[in-house]
């Protein structure tokens, strides 16, 4: 398939995987925040549980992670990255 993506289509498209790519960021965060205070109240408690939901959550983060990363052939870093799919779909003949 080699079609030619208007502009506006690759900006759609740049921004679509930006947003992705961001919202792993986000859900690395949250992970790494809440698994913090899990592993602090198990110690507290004397209780290795925190273990459980850090390996459940960790591997949803790993799924999303490659989904997000290899799966898809976009303030600060969501612009960043979102220039970065811009100049990557630019040079590509079929982005998908």
């Amino acid at each position: 398939m080699n079609t030619t993506l208007s502009q506006e289509e690759l900006e759609n498209l740049a921004r679509k995987r930006a947003a992705a790519r961001m919202s792993w960021y986000i859900h690395a965060l949250v992970f790494i925040a809440l698994n913090t205070v899990f592993a602090a109240a198990s110690l507290f408690t004397g209780h290795h549980w925190a273990v459980f939901p850090a390996f459940g959550w960790g591997l949803g983060l790993m799924i999303h992670g490659l989904v997000v990363f290899m799966a898809l052939p976009g303030s600060g870093l969501h612009e960043r990255l979102l220039q970065q799919e811009r100049q990557k779909l630019a040079t590509q003949r079929d982005p998908w």
